[in-house]
């Protein structure tokens, strides 16, 4: 069985046709949960610009194999003539964007008085500088173009969430968020949606930077849902929310966590205190 949004009942993507003939640039989609984003939208219609900062190779041939057209995007968000060539090489290949998912992220884990100052500085430019500089370009392509499109930026829980030996972290999605929020204010006017995703703890190549395969599993097996995320379930909000019949929302932030910024800690344990206390 299968849902208005091209979903089946085992939470795989199925072919539609909701984006046909529509633009998307996903940046970071070389892996991971923008890998997952770039083939989801594709499989809803969508032409494709692949952004990584190597070859996406594998993303831009699975694309390609739906019958999508695809691009890849070779380059660090972080620059922003980078990025304002990517931008113009997608409406010049695939023609204008009315679909932009900011993806890419990059993060170290220190102690901010501890922390080595290039990898901060890199986290920062790439969390924040880069979906800015995204945003920019794209918004006044579609300006310029009269597309009514969409933005969605991937952010994160620790945009509001202290997570410690994550400052840098935790201040660029905090960033990102008032970003999209106040994009959504400025765009409106042009009839462009901007919204933002929080992911939860997804089990993707990049959480195998801070944990090893077994203390994945475990952390996953004590959230509420049981599991960590796959990226096909960010994948899936993000399509909702490209959606043309989403078209009264903006400025939204959907949460896609399987419940873990839910006080469950706290309700375990009183579900676990011995009767007689």
């Amino acid at each position: 069985m299968t849902n208005s949004q091209g979903t089946n009942s085992q939470g795989t993507i199925t072919e539609g046709s909701i984006l046909k003939g529509q633009t998307a640039i996903v940046s970071g989609a070389g892996r991971g949960i923008g890998a997952a984003i770039a083939k989801a939208l594709a499989a809803q219609g969508a032409n494709v610009a692949v952004n990584d900062i190597r070859e996406p190779t594998e993303t831009v041939q699975a694309i390609l194999d739906m019958g999508r057209k695809a691009i890849s995007l070779v380059g660090d968000v972080s620059d922003q003539a980078s990025v304002e060539a990517m931008v113009q090489k997608a409406k010049d290949q695939l023609g204008p964007v009315s679909i932009l998912v900011s993806n890419a992220a990059f993060s170290d884990r220190e102690l901010f008085y501890q922390a080595n100052m290039e990898g901060f500085r890199k986290t920062i430019d790439v969390c924040m500088w880069g979906p800015f500089y995204l945003a920019r370009a794209v918004a006044n392509q579609m300006i310029a173009e009269k597309i009514q499109g969409n933005m969605v930026f991937i952010s994160s829980p620790h945009a509001y969430k202290p997570i410690p030996g994550a400052t840098a972290y935790n201040m660029a999605k905090a960033a990102l968020d008032q970003l999209a929020k106040t994009a959504a204010v400025e765009l409106a006017e042009y009839r462009i949606r901007v919204n933002l995703v929080h992911p939860g703890w997804t089990d993707t190549p990049g959480e195998r930077k801070f944990f090893f395969e077994d203390e994945l599993q475990q952390h996953g097996s004590n959230l509420p849902w049981g599991r960590l995320a796959k990226p096909e379930d960010i994948a899936h909000g993000v399509v909702f929310l490209c959606d043309p019949r989403s078209d009264y929302i903006t400025g939204a932030t959907l949460s896609i966590d399987g419940g873990i910024v839910l006080p469950y800690q706290e309700m375990f344990r009183i579900r676990n205190r011995p009767k007689n206390s």
